[in-house]
């Protein structure tokens, strides 16, 4: 497995982590330890969903993306903004308003990613209606859902949408017409996605579908949002027609918008990791009947709850539903985008097998076997207190080599009582038995000496061990 499969956008700020559980608790992948005080994401099990980012108390957990000067780097740059981009201000009656701001920031064009989402899903109801045998299809619009499916939900990976993004379409489109429009070379040309979510950074180093993600570089709407305000003009006569979207493109920001899209009422559309991981697991165990499509959005109400964003989630839901009260349903048709030349998928997601304890079939079963013993010796509460979000989980690390029984608070302090209780009886035995020979007095000190020294392993402060018995002492008690 190559690294670049594990590039993630969530990392942690090591300096303001304070050693508590609350992200192991709340990460749906179980993707965090933590040991020595620090917090730790294991790359290949992170989807990127940002659940820690909103739950670490002390912000410790933090989206990696590009800063706003990333725009000099090119001789011409596109914005795409995302449709959740204007579900952040107040009073928006036009998205002309937030895309002539972007201009006005300094970036040469816009295109809209919610022009290219109608398109998306036009292409979806053509691909849908010609393989309806092949129903229910997932949403492949959240990169966190793609990998979730990923890593946990192999059987599924059928069932996914093999339609590109609308993010990797309006990027696609967007060079297309910039090159046409200025004559330089597509290299000169930078497409800069403004995103809602730390998932579809990582998307564009490492795209899932396709081979190379069209998109240079992702900055955050949080770092736009208070920069555009000062440029933001709500006099129609002073703003140029740039806006090119309808309800179902600005719709894809809040959650069942992509579902609305294809025109159908035998949908289902889940939203929030937690919820997306019930969904899945019910697919999986066949328990859901009659759907046609499943829209699945690791963020709370879709994309506007993205952990990039400033608005609360479903405020912005409502800002959305207002701005597009009467826009005209869809204003882009694949008959008249003469750039598109594929929506489709060049290649398949495939199952990555991270979760696996060992590399052929028959040592996973012994592992998992150790797994289970393991985990009938822990108390079963699932505290956190070893570092592990469970005592399963911790089972699994400690058959991977990552941990030890120890680890267990419980566990431990059994053991020290127990390794306490030898020292003091091995101790008392020294004081009442007959006198020992010089080998055998030998021997019981080294013994003394070793269940000591593994005390301190534990971390015993040296007040707290049993002394060893000192021959000295023994030698006066005798006389």
């Amino acid at each position: 497995m190559s690294d670049n499969k594990f590039i993630r956008s969530v990392r942690l700020w090591e300096s303001r982590c304070q050693g508590c559980i609350n992200c192991i608790k709340h990460c749906p992948t179980q993707a965090i330890r933590v040991h020595n005080g620090k917090a730790h994401i294991i790359d290949k099990f992170c989807i990127d969903c940002g659940l820690c980012i909103r739950y670490c108390p002390h912000h410790a957990k933090i989206p990696v993306y590009d800063p706003l000067s990333v725009i000099n780097d090119f001789k011409y740059t596109v914005a795409l903004p995302a449709p959740s981009l204007y579900a952040q201000y107040n009073n928006l009656t036009s998205a002309d308003i937030v895309l002539n701001a972007l201009l006005k920031l300094g970036f040469d064009d816009v295109y809209e990613v919610s022009a290219a989402a109608e398109l998306i899903s036009e292409a979806s109801r053509a691909y849908i209606k010609e393989h309806i045998s092949e129903a229910p299809f997932i949403s492949s619009a959240c990169p966190s859902v793609i990998r979730l499916i990923r890593v946990k939900f192999p059987a599924l990976l059928s069932r996914l949408l093999p339609i590109k993004a609308p993010v990797e379409a309006a990027a696609e489109i967007a060079r297309a017409r910039a090159v046409r429009k200025t004559g330089l070379a597509p290299e000169d040309i930078g497409i800069i996605f403004i995103s809602p979510c730390p998932s579809k950074v990582s998307y564009a180093k490492a795209p899932l579908g396709i081979k190379k993600s069209s998109i240079n570089n992702v900055i955050a709407i949080k770092d736009v949002y208070p920069l555009l305000l000062p440029h933001m003009k709500h006099d129609d006569s002073q703003l140029a027609p740039l806006s090119d979207s309808g309800r179902i493109g600005i719709g894809w920001s809040n959650a069942g918008g992509e579902a609305a899209g294809l025109l159908t009422d035998s949908y289902l559309a889940a939203d929030g990791i937690v919820n997306v991981l019930k969904v899945l697991e019910e697919l999986e165990d066949e328990k859901l009947h009659g759907l046609v499509f499943v829209e699945l959005n690791a963020c709370s109400g879709g994309c506007v709850g993205g952990a990039l964003t400033v608005e609360n989630a479903y405020i912005a839901m409502t800002k959305t539903k207002r701005l597009t009260r009467y826009q005209p349903v869809s204003r882009n048709h694949l008959s008249d985008t003469r750039e598109v030349r594929s929506l489709y998928w060049a290649d398949d997601v495939e199952y990555e097998p991270v979760f696996r304890l060992g590399n052929t079939f028959r040592e996973s079963l012994r592992m998992m076997s150790d797994v289970e013993k393991l985990t009938a010796m822990f108390p079963g509460l699932d505290c956190g207190s070893c570092g592990a979000p469970t005592c399963q989980t911790l089972a699994e690390d400690i058959v991977r080599g990552d941990a030890t029984p120890n680890d267990c608070i419980y566990v431990l302090r059994s053991n020290i009582a127990d390794l306490s209780r030898k020292i003091d009886d091995l101790t008392k035995e020294d004081a009442d038995s007959d006198p020992l020979s010089e080998e055998e007095n030998e021997l019981l000190h080294r013994y003394i000496r070793e269940l000591t020294s593994e005390l301190a392993s534990f971390g015993v402060p040296e007040k707290l061990r049993p002394s060893e018995p000192r021959q000295k002492w023994k030698e006066e008690r005798k006389e």
